[in-house]
């Protein structure tokens, strides 16, 4: 196992083992950090995201492999 499989494996053993509200929730705040540094949404794009997020928890959504073999149904009729 390399070197940054063994390290993520230790942090998530920790992690699950904690039970440290403050440092759980300070690992949540460097997450959230990081994650922002990467993705910097325009409104529009994180609106989009929520209503995507509402529609598959109300399970509006269809299953890739669905979606490609209608795809190539599709296809074959043209």
């Amino acid at each position: 196992m390399d070197m940054t499989a063994q390290l993520k494996n230790n942090l998530i053993s920790r992690i699950k083992d904690s039970k440290d509200l403050n440092f759980l929730n300070a690992l949540q705040t460097i997450f959230d950090s990081s994650e922002q540094a990467l993705y910097q949404l325009s409104p529009e794009q994180q609106s989009s995201i929520e209503i995507s997020r509402n529609e598959i928890r109300k399970g509006k959504f269809r299953k890739n492999d669905e979606v490609i073999s209608d795809m190539r149904e599709w296809l074959k009729k043209k």
